[in-house]
């Protein structure tokens, strides 16, 4: 395990993991702290990752030298769907081996490696094989991204008693703000609640609110 590696996932592919991900690399490279992005596999593109893109842009960096060689984007797939699918449909399957060793070396060269998933905690990478089973073999730390929008408190506390039940460490909540719910009734009670879940049974897992912020272009 790279004790210098974290996983983001969120509640679904709309969460904001991409936003989260470039802007927490942004904050913790104006820190001090080196920090590289990962895309763990990128489903719906060819010959590069649309999300290690959106993380560079945020983070206001052209290519790296590791994005060139891929590191920071293993495993492509061209259909948009759960890498299982992706993968079946490419027909050839995840290389397990090839992500490590490509996460190995980003964490060798850089402080901090954020490495983001595809999707929730319990997307299928195989047939047999979940997110979250992943996340726990490697010991990775999470941060997982919400939000305010209608629903998010259900999938918020079932990713978090997923993870609690697994014995993995969370790290920290990432509460996306937009774009805007329609209803701030809701989502003001959803980050109270949020907040009040985390002391109560993750008192050590730091709260982040994402800002709004302007992209590079």
């Amino acid at each position: 395990m790279k004790r210098n590696v974290y996983f983001v996932t969120g509640i679904d592919t709309n969460a904001g993991k991409s936003y989260a991900t470039g802007y927490i690399a942004r904050l913790w490279n104006s820190e001090g702290r080196r920090t590289i992005t990962q895309k763990l596999i990128q489903t719906g593109n060819a010959g590069y990752s649309e999300d290690i893109t959106l993380h560079r842009r945020i983070m206001g960096i052209d290519y790296t030298e590791e994005d060139r060689a891929g590191y920071t984007m293993p495993e492509i797939f061209s259909y948009p769907a759960s890498p299982h699918l992706a993968s079946r449909l490419d027909n050839r399957p995840v290389d397990f081996r090839k992500i490590e060793e490509a996460t190995g070396i980003l964490s060798d060269r850089y402080d901090r490696v954020l490495l983001e998933g595809a999707g929730g905690l319990m997307v299928p990478l195989a047939e047999d094989y979940l997110t979250i089973d992943y996340i726990r073999e490697k010991d990775y730390p999470v941060i997982f991204v919400t939000s305010g929008k209608l629903g998010s408190i259900n999938h918020t506390l079932l990713s978090l008693e997923a993870i609690r039940n697994r014995g993995i460490r969370l790290e920290m909540v990432v509460y996306n703000r937009y774009p805007e719910t329609d209803d701030q009734i809701i989502g003001r009670d959803t980050e109270r609640y949020i907040r009040r879940y985390l002391n109560r049974h993750f008192p050590d897992a730091g709260f982040m609110e994402m800002p709004r912020f302007a992209l590079s272009r």
